[in-house]
């Protein structure tokens, strides 16, 4: 299987995302290597999820959670999804910058994949 070798910074992300960076803007430059979208955090726990950003439509405490778990680098939430008080002060304690993007998950993932990004088993 063919793999891409491309790694994006968040800032990259937002801007390729037209987003807005809720918390963590200090994080700005961490390397993501792969996304992965999905409501059902058990399948970001299934895959190899290190070194990634998760996409979701799901705002609740265990995005947060499940991407410190699975070592995500970041979290977008799609369709501009805001989470509450209680999830972006645990994002800011487990250091997982939480970006909003006005995108449903398809044209989020659609984005990053047009722009090198794999999914979480790195095939295109």
């Amino acid at each position: 299987t063919y793999r891409y070798n491309s790694s994006m910074k968040i800032s990259q992300i937002v801007t390729i995302l037209e987003a807005r960076i809720i918390t963590g803007m200090e994080y700005n430059d961490r390397e993501i290597l792969k996304c992965g979208s999905s409501d059902l955090m058990s399948d970001i726990l299934a895959g190899d999820s290190e070194k990634s950003v998760l996409i979701t439509g799901l705002n609740t405490i265990q995005v947060v959670k499940t991407a410190a778990i699975a070592g995500a680098e970041a979290i977008v939430f799609v369709r501009g999804k805001i989470p509450e008080e209680e999830i972006i002060n645990y994002a800011r304690q487990s250091k997982i910058p939480l970006i909003t993007t006005p995108y449903s998950m398809f044209v989020t993932s659609g984005r990053l994949y047009a722009n090198g990004m794999t999914g979480l088993d790195g095939r295109i």
